[in-house]
Parts: C-alpha cells; sequence; structure tokens
C-alpha cells in the first residue's frame, strides 16, 4: 500500500487536494485506496505469430527495419486517401472487436492473438509487427503502462484499465486507432482519467483546421489536463501516416511554439494524447519498448487516424455509436 501526502490529489478523484477533501477518512496513515492495484510486471510472451503467404507486407516485415528515409511529404493523393478510408476502417474493425473481448481474467495476448487472426482474415498485416523489431499485433497497456505495452500472459485484473493500439497495413497503407477501456469496475479516478483523455482527443481534433498550426492540438489539449490536474506525457507524439506508419507531422499533444507547420487539406495524421494522473514523465523497461509512469500512476490513451478536408476532418478510424468506455459506463459492471 502506498501513502499520499496531504497536498496530492485526493484518491477520490475529487480533483481536490488530499487535505481539503478525503483527508482523517481513511484509516491512520493515509493508506490510498486504490493502490491496492499492484505495479505492471513484465510477464511471459508467447511465440511470435505467423502471417500467410497471400498478405501483402510492409517493407520491414522481413527485416524489422523501414526501407527509405522517413517522408516528408504530409498531403496524400486522392487514391492513398481512398485507400486510407478503407484501413483506418479494418483497423477500426479489429479494435472494436478486442475492445469487446475485454474482461477479468483474459490476457493481453490473448487479446494479441484475436487481433492478429482477425487482421488475416480481413486481408491486412498487423503493422506492429516487427516493426523495429516489435514482437506482438498489436500494443496493450495497462495501468501505469504508457504506450507501447507488448501483450503477455498476465490476466487482466479487476480494476484495471487498458488501452488496446491497433494499426493495419492493407493495399499499401496503415490505419491506426486506440481506446482505452475498463476491465471490471474501476474506481472514480480512472473513471475521471479515461473521459479526460477522451475529451482532450477529440477537442485536439476539432481544433485541427486547415489555416491554423499543428500547435493548434496541443493547445486545445493543454486547458483540459491542467482543469483536472493530470499531465501530458512529451516523449511520445502523433504522427504522419499513410503509405509509412510513421512520417511527417509530428503531432506533440502540449503547446508547442516550435510546431509551425501549417494544417492543409489532404494531410493524414495520427492525434493520440497521452494523459496521466501524476508526473508526465516515463520510464522505459529494458525491453526497450515498454513506456510507464515514473511515479506509478494510471496513464490512459485515445487515437484516431485523422484526414484534414478543407471545411474540417474526417476520422478516418471512426466506429458506429460511444466509445466503448461509454456504453461501459452506461451499462455498469458485471
Amino acid at each position: 500500500m502506498v501513502k499520499i501526502g496531504r497536498n496530492d490529489p485526493c484518491w477520490c478523484g475529487s480533483g481536490k487536494k488530499y487535505k481539503k477533501c478525503c483527508y482523517g477518512k481513511l484509516p491512520i496513515g493515509g493508506v490510498q485506496p486504490v493502490s491496492k492495484f499492484q505495479p505492471v510486471k513484465k510477464g511471459q510472451l508467447s511465440p511470435a505469430r505467423s502471417i500467410p503467404a497471400h498478405i501483402i507486407r510492409p517493407s520491414y516485415a522481413e527485416t524489422g527495419t523501414p526501407a527509405g528515409a522517413r517522408s516528408r511529404n504530409a498531403v496524400r493523393t486522392q487514391d492513398e486517401i481512398d485507400r486510407m478510408r478503407v484501413a483506418g476502417q479494418v483497423a477500426r474493425t479489429v479494435l472494436d472487436t478486442i475492445l469487446s473481448s475485454v474482461r477479468v481474467g483474459i490476457t493481453t495476448d490473448e487479446l494479441d492473438r484475436i487481433a492478429h487472426e482477425m487482421c488475416i482474415e480481413l486481408g491486412a498485416y498487423p503493422s506492429p509487427l516487427n516493426y523495429h523489431h516489435f514482437p506482438k499485433s498489436i500494443c496493450t497497456s495497462v495501468n501505469e503502462v504508457i504506450c507501447h505495452g507488448i501483450p503477455d500472459d498476465r490476466p487482466l485484473a479487476d480494476g484495471d484499465i487498458v488501452n488496446c493500439d491497433v494499426t493495419v497495413f492493407i493495399d499499401g497503407v496503415h490505419g491506426d486507432c486506440s481506446e482505452t477501456v475498463f476491465v471490471g469496475k474501476p474506481d472514480p479516478l480512472s473513471i475521471r482519467l479515461v473521459q479526460t483523455t477522451y475529451e482532450c482527443m477529440m477537442k485536439a481534433i476539432e481544433a485541427a483546421r486547415v489555416g491554423t498550426t499543428v500547435n493548434s492540438i496541443g493547445k486545445a489539449i493543454a486547458p483540459i489536463a491542467k482543469r483536472e490536474g493530470f499531465s501530458i506525457v512529451r516523449d511520445f507524439a502523433g504522427h504522419g501516416i499513410g503509405t509509412q506508419f510513421h512520417q511527417d507531422p509530428q503531432i506533440v499533444h502540449y503547446p508547442d511554439i516550435r510546431q509551425t507547420q501549417k494544417i492543409v487539406p489532404g494531410m493524414t495524421f495520427t492525434v493520440e494524447p497521452m494523459i496521466n494522473v501524476g508526473t508526465h514523465r516515463c520510464v522505459v523497461w529494458s525491453d526497450d519498448w515498454t513506456a510507464v509512469t515514473a511515479d506509478g500512476k494510471r496513464s490512459a490513451q485515445f487515437e484516431h487516424t485523422v484526414l484534414i478536408t478543407s471545411d474540417g476532418f474526417e476520422l478516418l478510424t471512426a466506429g458506429t455509436g460511444q466509445p466503448h468506455f461509454m456504453r461501459q459506463l452506461k451499462t455498469g459492471w458485471s
């Protein structure tokens, strides 16, 4: 169990300092109830999953290294846009499938298997697989894991939150999306974190208009995170996407005056803010992928692939209805 200080955010999720909220209402010593959740630890990985010969592979599928330099061309052709609409909806189908499978006791490796098999069924290559030697087909980031969590044999526990990040490669282009959902019954602070992170993403997308700069995205996120007392991750960013998994422009999620690139029609990029309960700082595990919060507090993320149009934007990875966490909040907990 972890003690909380008088000036720390209250464990109940009110946004107030502990001393001005629930101080004295807990057992002597100020033990934080949500700290009953143990830190996420690295589990065992299953063997690499194979890809059938008929699936078209990206350049890095065999070598682990993408071919060619990172593209600086931020604007897609009409043909690329048409293909990205398909890729975005394939990614959405895979993501919806695995999010519907999230439950207490399932392992993240099982979610990876479901995603891998769904990608193949739909004729797509799971983009993360062997990208710079990443060993799995999706990223699964649990609790304090910010991003790039590697699916393993750890069962999801009651009260966890998990972000599932899906990218697919089909017909020469990529589509990328993610959502954070609850496992079992969440605590109030986790609910507020997930709600806030989704709000950050949507407000940022709405701010990405023709004639503004990419800095408008971070500027839209900052006041929302500050209002809730949360922090914005700075070590990871959104990115241009198209024929390459990652290309220009870089999309940071905090205000940065150096982000001067103009937003123009035909741009496709991801908006994927990572919002933390505590510090924005992170630590990367020895696997060189798994990034966790430096203070062990929780992190959440949402992501869409966005197409900029002359009069607004199009969500290439849009689903039908509300995001999964909203449905969970409405239907309750099993």
